[in-house]
């Protein structure tokens, strides 16, 4: 039987319990670690897949080194089709629809989608700002709400059906700029997806635990990430109504942009040894393709793909995809 990379790797495969204790990395200093106790769960999705040539590399190599387990394919991106045959060819790495309603271009004609979209443009809106104020009602013409939750349905199973066709099983679905964290967006995206088999949402929460081991990150993307997590009640509610599975927190979403070798192991170092949690990524190479896509995340990628090769290395947890959810 042949194993999954993460699997060939002693660092990654569900190890015999029963074996000595093993050390691992805490503060600098060495800690035992004893194999009696459970092992942590940990999902490693690599957003933007399709993204770029370089972006598909980096996920590539990653997943073949055992530091990625999953990834999540835009369905409309400058390297979709690429990223396609390599998803394809690589059965071993979970692929999920990175669903885009925000600063990307749409699978279904603008004119069909007048509201979400711009026919002039034929692209979503740019920022984030600007989509929140279209979700909840605060943009002149913008649509009744309805009207909305229509729209991004249909353009979020058009996203999923166009992967879906190409003969890819998707493991779940996470969105663009996490927009599925508010309730109005995340109710149409899980009625697209579940009418297309999909049971599996990311949990784009960050745990307080989390929080604190990435003391590295800016005070204003801090402050976001925790008065967002309000709407986790919510959320929950909302994903156990539509009936779907999730993790139990994202861990990365504070450090995006930020996610470096030390905030790595100190991520690896918290993680508790019960539940299934899920490390957030944006992997690649700041090449010429990079520098012109429509993302702020240049540098910062070649980063973090310096900094998940530590999860070659990384004792008393168990890297999973999303098919561990059931």
């Amino acid at each position: 039987m042949k194993l999954r990379p993460w699997e060939a790797s002693p660092s990654f495969y569900q190890r015999e319990r029963m074996n000595a204790v093993e050390t691992r990395v805490s503060d600098g200093h060495r800690a035992k670690v004893d194999r009696l106790s459970p092992m942590g769960k940990l999902i490693v999705n690599a957003d933007d897949l399709g993204l770029t040539g370089g972006v598909n590399r980096a996920i590539a190599e990653l997943h073949g080194a055992g530091c990625i387990t999953s990834t999540t394919l835009m369905a409309k991106a400058a390297a979709t089709l690429a990223a396609i045959r390599t998803a394809l060819a690589t059965p071993t790495l979970g692929v999920g629809c990175h669903v885009v309603l925000v600063d990307g271009e749409p699978v279904l004609s603008p004119e069909g989608i007048a509201h979400l979209a711009c026919a002039a443009t034929g692209r979503f809106r740019p920022t984030l700002g600007t989509f929140l104020r279209w979700l909840h009602g605060l943009e002149g013409g913008g649509g009744s709400a309805a009207v909305r939750q229509s729209e991004m349905e249909a353009e979020a199973a058009a996203q999923i059906a166009r992967l879906q066709a190409q003969g890819l099983r998707l493991t779940h679905i996470d969105t663009h700029k996490h927009v599925h964290l508010f309730p109005a967006a995340l109710r149409p995206v899980l009625r697209a997806a579940r009418r297309a088999g999909i049971q599996a949402v990311r949990n784009p929460f960050e745990p307080a635990w989390s929080v604190r081991a990435t003391p590295a990150a800016p005070w204003l993307r801090r402050l976001e990430v925790n008065t967002l997590r309000r709407l986790e009640v919510g959320f929950r509610r909302i994903v156990t109504e539509e009936g779907f599975r999730t993790t139990d927190g994202a861990l990365g979403v504070l450090a995006t942009g930020t996610l470096n070798p030390q905030t790595v192991r100190a991520l690896l170092n918290a993680l508790p040894a019960q539940g299934i949690y899920e490390l957030v990524t944006h992997p690649g190479y700041n090449d010429a393709e990079l520098q012109q896509a429509p993302t702020r995340l240049l540098a910062s990628r070649e980063v973090e793909r310096e900094a998940l090769t530590a999860l070659r290395d990384c004792a008393g947890v168990e890297l999973v995809s999303f098919t561990e959810l059931g």
